[in-house]
């Protein structure tokens, strides 16, 4: 997943048409009567030509007060009370069933609540601890795997992946630096329709990464290595074999000793298979076969594998968001490599080595069907923002992460406002008409926030009910 306001580069097209994609952040493609499985948050601008560059470069009233950290709002009551009135707000727009939303900055308080339920079935409220699927989040894992390789010398980031890999399409051009930034070029096999008919059929089923790659092979080059933006999960499978190949150890293992265990990250982990751990939420999504709302709770993710598997906590992730950004476990200059960003076809929004810099907010996005998040690190106020909810059903034309982390953000660090202009219109699961996705439910609020360090206050939103009018066509993070 990436940018904001964009739908997943890996989502289905309506059938037999073009993708809908979010420039660099496009996702969703349906093939022949079948709606795309979308996994990724990531906006995937076709288009842009290459160029290395730093992070957007803050705003002047942002930068001249960086040191001090006071491009961040005091989280007094006041603002704490503006934050739920946002998120309350999108919850009714975008009929979110649940959602946690965390965001801090040292010395300007915590703000730490959850609204909505986890089960609409059983009124089960949502609570921050639960476990859930965060989809291209994965990214950053794999690809921290990859740099710590880097570091040691076991791989280069200017070597062609045939180094490692062989029958990649054009792999002798291919470089590992271009498959993490997304401009290899190579088709992601999401947008394949013999796999979304296979997904979709079955999404128990189990999926292997040389199954993935098959999908992806089949068809044609986008471009030349290097000429363009494109986000493709195709990327991060090989980027995983390759972990696997120069570590001599299964992925999961890797990421698990070498990544996890080092950043103390002890509720987040690679499943095997459609394995969950409890508690969770129920995941809702429209990503269907005949446009219907599911749950996805027991959805088999393996298709996800290195690009989009992976499952965490609220907790975790945002102690991770200052892991990534700040690059604890990597060497400086790998660090300062990971941070370069390419264009993606969107103003404000870059794509590093498997992260996203929105405004400023350095991180990654995940969506896959019923659940989404979004985990991003502000340098500037040494700020973190985390979004977990249980539903990746469209506010129209925006990622509902989006929207929240936009409706924070505006509040929060109004110098870097995390959202982006808003995608083509999410093709249906069918050949004629997107899916409706309207189910009403009730919400409740669990909740904890403090100005500072004084104990939570709690309170209880009213709740989410049938969808009316798009949020806003503003930006939203896919």
């Amino acid at each position: 997943m990436f940018p904001p306001g964009r739908r997943r580069p890996d989502a289905p097209r309506p059938a037999g048409g073009l993708p809908v994609r979010y420039s660099h952040h496009q996702w969703r493609r349906a093939c022949a009567g079948v709606a795309a499985a979308a996994l990724l948050t990531v906006p995937a601008a076709v288009g842009s030509a290459y160029a290395a560059t730093a992070p957007p470069a803050p705003s002047p009233s942002a930068s001249a007060s960086a040191s001090s950290g006071s491009g961040f709002t005091q989280l007094t009551p006041a603002v704490t009370a503006r934050l739920d009135a946002a998120i309350q707000k999108v919850m009714r727009e975008a009929n979110v069933p649940g959602v946690s939303v965390s965001v801090s900055a040292p010395g300007k308080g915590t703000y730490l609540k959850s609204f909505g339920v986890a089960d609409k079935a059983t009124g089960k409220p949502m609570t921050p601890d639960l476990f859930v699927r965060i989809g291209s989040e994965t990214k950053t894992f794999t690809v921290t795997a990859l740099l710590e390789l880097v570091d040691q010398g076991k791989a280069g980031l200017d070597d062609p992946i045939s180094k490692y890999i062989k029958g990649v399409p054009g792999g002798g051009k291919v470089t590992l630096r271009q498959l993490a930034e997304m401009r290899s070029g190579l088709p992601s096999y999401t947008e394949d329709p013999a796999f979304v008919q296979a997904l979709l059929s079955d999404p128990k089923r189990p999926f292997t990464p040389q199954q993935l790659l098959a999908y992806a092979y089949k068809q044609p080059i986008q471009f030349q290595p290097g000429a363009k933006y494109f986000y493709s999960n195709t990327n991060l499978i090989l980027l995983g074999l390759v972990v696997e190949k120069q570590s001599g150890m299964p992925l999961r293992d890797f990421i698990q000793q070498k990544v996890l265990t080092p950043a103390g990250l002890k509720n987040t982990s690679f499943p095997v298979g459609a394995e969950f751990p409890s508690p969770h939420p129920q995941g809702y999504t429209n990503q269907t076969l005949d446009g219907k709302v599911a749950v996805t709770t027991d959805w088999n993710p393996s298709w996800g594998w290195a690009a989009g598997a992976m499952i965490s906590t609220l907790p975790d992730l945002k102690s991770w968001a200052r892991t990534v950004a700040t690059g604890t476990l990597l060497s400086p200059k790998t660090q300062a490599e990971r941070l370069k960003v390419v264009p993606t076809g969107i103003p404000g929004a870059g794509y590093g080595l498997g992260i996203i810099n929105v405004q400023g907010w350095i991180g990654h996005n995940g969506s896959l069907p019923g659940y989404e998040t979004l985990t991003v690190y502000l340098p500037e106020s040494q700020a973190t923002m985390v979004v977990v909810l249980n539903t990746d059903i469209l506010d129209g034309k925006t990622e509902p992460s989006t929207l929240f982390g936009q409706a924070v953000s505006s509040i929060v660090t109004p110098g870097h406002v995390f959202g982006l202009p808003v995608p083509e219109p999410r093709p249906s699961s069918s050949a004629s008409a997107s899916a409706s996705a309207s189910s009403s439910s009730s919400s409740s609020a669990s909740s904890s926030s403090s100005p500072s360090s004084s104990s939570p206050s709690s309170s209880s939103p009213s709740s989410p009910s049938s969808p009316s009018s798009s949020a806003s066509a503003t930006p939203s993070s896919g």
